[in-house]
Formats: structure tokens, sequence, C-alpha cells
């Protein structure tokens, strides 16, 4: 059995493998949705992410699609409080940015379409330097006060800006960041490495990487000459045409063969024994594609190999 990891300074356990929402009602219907989460319940998983505006890219979409798919899975295998909900604000078409009237009405729409009342981890999806972090801070806290939200979090915020939230929940006794969630895998480190994880580092925040599978590069599936019936493909395979991407399938592939596992979960592996790191997160179109995620709760890599794939992708 897997053991869960602490989620920072929070009193949440997750599973090492965080499952993306963000193909629920866009590539992965209703049906799809719900065997994707039952599958992933089924290996142990309990660490849902999505947000409040995903699918609003695609036409005929309002935003909230995914939210919705997930509450609706929810009620219908009565497991809410076996699950960490993770959802994000500031980029819904109807509620945009993170004023703290906007951050308030947002959690709303989003416990009305998760059909539930409270939210395990709240993140400002994109910072908003124009608004101020105390007028930030000040709105999740009151959230959390309600019992709306249980922790608070953050994406896409430079060092600077998450010092300052930091500093000011300490100073005012408010709500706290407990997570990071930054753009971060093997062909994308210094979209994290540096500044921003040394100062997750200090301030123990949990680091739950998005993208952690390049938008599928990292699967393995994109080589020369194949062809990839994929939404993403096309940001997926230009790491093709990159030195570093070439190195890096080479020694993913390496690995992989010595552990007879697939090139997704090596990956992963690789990203979840990064300092920080408690949760990459990774979707699944189908069931089919969850088994080479889940993996990466039982695969430890050697020092060596770990080694291996970190100057491959330097």
């Amino acid at each position: 059995m897997t053991s869960p990891r602490k989620l920072g300074s929070s009193d949440l356990e997750v599973f090492p493998l965080a499952l993306g929402g963000n193909v629920f009602g866009w590539t992965a219907d209703e049906a799809q949705s719900f065997a994707v989460l039952d599958a992933y319940a089924a290996a142990g998983g309990n660490f849902v992410d999505t947000a409040d505006s995903y699918s609003a890219w695609i036409e005929g979409n309002e935003g909230g699609e995914s939210e919705t798919l997930i509450g609706k899975w929810l009620k219908a295998r009565g497991n809410r409080s076996d699950v960490v909900v993770a959802t994000k604000v500031s980029q819904h078409p109807a509620y945009p940015g993170l004023s703290a009237a906007n951050i308030k009405a947002a959690a709303d729409a989003s416990l009305r379409r998760l059909d539930t009342d409270y939210i395990d981890l709240y993140y400002t999806h994109f910072d908003k330097p124009e608004v101020p972090v105390e007028e930030i801070i000040g709105a999740l806290d009151e959230l959390v006060r309600a019992g709306k939200v249980r922790h608070i979090a953050a994406s896409n915020i430079s060092a600077e800006r998450l010092r300052a939230s930091l500093d000011f929940s300490e100073r005012e006794g408010l709500a706290r960041y407990v997570a990071l969630e930054p753009h971060y895998n093997l062909v994308s480190r210094d979209t994290y490495e540096g500044e921003l994880q040394h100062l997750a580092e200090r301030a123990g925040l949990a680091a739950v990487p998005y993208f952690a599978l390049a938008s599928g590069f990292l699967t393995g599936k994109y080589r020369p000459g194949a062809t990839v019936d994929s939404a993403r493909a096309g940001g997926a395979a230009k790491h093709l045409r990159t030195e570093r991407g070439q190195k890096v399938l080479a020694a993913l592939d390496e690995v992989a063969r010595a552990h007879d596992a697939e090139v997704a979960t090596v990956a992963l592996a690789w990203l979840a024994a990064q300092p920080t790191v408690v949760a990459p997160i990774a979707s699944a179109r189908t069931v089919e594609q969850l088994p080479a995620l889940v993996a990466v709760a039982d695969l430890r890599l050697t020092d060596e190999e770990l080694r291996k794939l970190t100057e491959a992708s330097a």
C-alpha cells in the first residue's frame, strides 16, 4: 500500500500523483471522466486537481466544465471526504482576476459546480501583480475562516510576490500558502528551479508541478516520424526538435528498460524525487493511460539514475 505524502504544513495527506482534471469536459466526456476517476481512486489515488476555467478555451464551453463533472462524480460515488479536491481562481471568463470580491464570488461558484461545501486546496491560478498581496491573502483568509476553503496555495507566481504573501500572512496571523503549483518537468526546469524552489523549500511549501509530462512529450510516444492523436500534439512534439529533448528521451528509455517501466513513469519518478515536490500532476483521457501515471507511487530510482536524467536535461 502506497504511503500518502503530507502536503506541506497542512493536515492534508495525498497520493504521490495528482490527477489533472483539465481533460474532463474537454477531451474526455462524462463517461470517460468517471471511468478515469474511478480507476484512479481504485489505485489508491485521492488528489484531484482542477480549475474554475477548465475548459473555457473550447468553443461552446463557459468554464467550470471540469469542476461540474468532478462534482457529479463525487456525489455519485459518495466519497467526498476521501478525496482532496484542489481548484483555482483568476482565469474563469466570468470571474477574472484576484480582487477580493472576485475571489469570494468565484469560490462560491466553484463550490456550486463541485456540489460541495468546502474546497480542500484553493489556488490563485495566475498571480495578478496589480492586486496587492494584502487584498488577495485577506480574501483567502476570509474563505478559510468561513469554512469554505481548508488550505490555500499559489500557482504561476514570482518568488518576490510569493515571499511578500508569506510575510504578510505570518505578520498578520492570516491563512498562509501551504503549496505551490509550478510549471516543472525534465524539459522545463528553469521555470521552477532556482529562487522559487529555494523559497518553497525554506518556507516548507509543497510543490505540485503541472505540465509534469510536458504535454505528453515525456510519455515517450512522440518520436521522429510518429503521428500522435492528441489535442496537445503540437506543443509536445516541439521538444523533439531540441538537443535536450532528444537527450532526455534517450536517458528515459535507458532507465525505463532497467525497471521494465513506462517512460512516463520514469519521468514522473524523477520529478517526484526533486526537493519540495510532493505530487506531480498528470492527466489521463482514457483508463488505459492511467497505469503508467499511478505507477510512480511504487517506482524508486537510484541516485545514479536520477543523476543521469538530471544531466541529460541540463
